[in-house]
């Protein structure tokens, strides 16, 4: 049976409703890239607030690139079908360290210069050498070390408070005609711009970092961005049916995270946690299209329960269905359950991370065995016919026992579900995500090393040997090879990063090409990290003390938990002094 070719360049415009069209003359144009899929990318909510920010601007017309569907293809833009090379400014929307490498092969494609070091020192253009390179997103934000050799600007934190100054500067300076007094202009004047050729990295014989250095007088280190007051609320702009949340209006709740998981980056990078203020939301959802009663919130771990409550009556009285991501096991109201129940939501989320009450201590999730239960129990009485449980394996100080525990686990879940399932006469079923953790910058676990693989492969064997035959029960993982790159690319340097421009030009094993180039790979992923190391993401101040990461990390070695962010009274991280 062929395939049904998917839509591409036109056919996804006509599919579309709320993307923006401009001509180019007289206009500065502008590609945003998101290194994947059309699919991926649009189902992004912050790719489509960067799109929505950078079109707002009268001077500007930008269209999106995305990841060809032929492997080899130019990529071109959606809008007009140009070439990216045509555009003179590149802005790449990076939210995943697997995108890495897809993002340096999209460039070689493009016949844009790799390295920002050999582009012109003058002019910006679109002609070759000419591209100016601008990089963004939650994963640069992390460690933007791996993909420092390829971007003139990077811009990190939040985009909203740096955007328009970003935008304002280039608009005022076009044409530039001094590449690099434009960036040394930028990298001075405007918070969380960061111009990674104004730093000079010095190494020791080890491979560790010894210091970096500015030059021009830019300051020692980026500041992020952190997007102030509680009224602007991210939401969908663009809506297609070739997304994941198709004919699904998304709206962010805040950002940030209080809970304090130890293995999330995003919730420390994202301190402090901001919940928008219930009119702004409740104006944001009024303000959806009249035809789109499909709601997806994002946020929703972060919400207390009478926010949840007040939010989930305005949504039944709005007659919206109900979308979400995964929710708090311990933070489950009847107003919401009555919400799922009217959303006839058919799978639903539950994150429980850690196999054993143990783990989710050493990982700090909050959540107890009893939580899951009750929320899983709750989830299928209100209708949901599929839970998916999320686990790692890997985990600092698991153990055989661990595992043992997530099985036993697991296997009362299902029993109670089943129970209930039967009593409305319709069986349900657990689908279980099971990867191997990776060590993410700025959480108490980046001291920590990356589990060895033979023990993650030997782990993933014995979940599919005790749950794969179970009925009711399907196991979905990762082979621990895909994670070990992750964590290659999440604790790289700029040495890794130079390494995928030879892995982009000649097609070659990933691992193998960084052995050849000197760069030993375990020496990112296995080693243990000392309090005092210097580390490529140290380039960065979100405001977080290493003290207060190093105090966590000691903690969960012993699975001791701390209490969630509080940033009425609590000073404990630094963020809020």
């Amino acid at each position: 049976m062929m395939r049904q070719r998917k839509p591409i360049g036109k056919d996804l415009l006509v599919r579309e409703r709320g993307s923006v069209r401009k001509k180019w003359k007289d206009q500065l144009p502008i590609a945003l890239v998101f290194p994947n899929t059309y699919h991926v990318g649009m189902s992004n909510l912050g790719f489509q607030i960067v799109y929505s920010l950078l079109n707002s601007h009268s001077h500007i017309v930008c269209e999106r690139v995305f990841l060809p569907e032929s492997a080899g293809s130019r990529p071109v833009s959606v809008e007009s079908g140009r070439p990216l090379a045509d555009f003179p400014v590149v802005f790449c929307s990076i939210s995943f360290e697997q995108d890495f490498l897809t993002l340096v092969q999209m460039l070689h494609v493009a016949e844009i210069d790799f390295l920002a070091a050999t582009r012109q020192p003058n002019t910006i253009g679109s002609e070759p050498g000419g591209h100016l390179l601008v990089a963004g997103g939650v994963a640069t934000a992390i460690n933007p070390e791996p993909l420092a050799p390829y971007f003139d600007l990077m811009m990190i934190g939040e985009g909203e408070p740096v955007l328009p100054l970003v935008i304002d500067l280039l608009v005022k300076s076009w044409p530039v005609r001094d590449r690099h007094s434009f960036l040394v202009e930028l990298a001075s004047s405007i918070r969380g711009c960061y111009v990674p050729g104004l730093y000079d990295v010095e190494y020791a014989d080890d491979g560790t970092i010894v210091d970096m250095v500015p030059r021009f007088g830019v300051p020692a280190r980026i500041r992020r961005t952190v997007l102030g007051g509680r009224d602007q609320v991210g939401h969908s702009t663009i809506f297609s049916p070739d997304t994941e949340f198709a004919e699904m209006y998304l709206a962010e709740l805040g950002r940030g995270c209080s809970r304090g998981c130890r293995f999330c980056a995003a919730g420390f990078v994202y301190r402090p946690p901001r919940l928008w203020s219930p009119e702004a939301i409740v104006r944001v959802l009024a303000a959806r299209p009249a035809d789109i009663s499909r709601v997806g919130l994002l946020g929703m771990e972060m919400v207390g329960p009478a926010d949840l409550k007040n939010l989930a009556e305005h949504l039944l009285e709005d007659n919206c269905s109900l979308s979400f991501s995964s929710l708090r096991a311990d933070n489950m109201s009847d107003e919401l359950l009555d919400l799922l129940k009217r959303s006839r939501l058919k799978s639903a989320a539950i994150a429980p991370d850690g196999g054993s009450e143990r783990l989710r201590k050493v990982i700090n999730k909050g959540i107890t065995e009893t939580d899951v239960f009750t929320a899983a129990e709750s989830l299928v009485r209100a209708g949901v016919n599929t839970i998916k449980l999320y686990f790692m394996i890997g985990l600092p100080t698991e153990t055989e026992e661990d595992l043992e525990e997530m099985v036993r686990l697991v296997l009362e879940i299902k029993q109670k579900i089943l129970e209930v399932g039967r009593s409305r006469g319709r069986l349900s079923n657990l689908v279980l995500s099971v990867n191997s953790f990776v060590p993410k910058a700025w959480t108490p676990f980046q001291f920590h090393p990356f589990e060895v693989l033979d023990v993650l492969r030997r782990r993933l064997k014995y979940l599919h040997k005790k749950l794969g035959n179970q009925p009711n029960v399907r196991i979905m993982s990762d082979p621990p090879e895909k994670a070990f790159w992750q964590a290659v690319l999440a604790r790289g340097d700029r040495r890794v990063g130079e390494a995928l421009r030879m892995i982009a030009v000649e097609r070659g094993n990933g691992l193998k090409t960084l052995i050849a180039a000197g760069i030993e790979p375990e020496n990112f992923v296995y080693r243990k990290r000392s309090k005092e190391e210097l580390f490529p993401w140290d380039i960065i101040d979100h405001g977080i003390s290493r003290q207060f990461l190093w105090q966590e990390y000691q903690l969960a070695l012993k699975a001791k938990t701390t209490p969630k962010c509080e940033t009425a009274h609590c000073k404990r991280c630094g963020v809020c002094l």
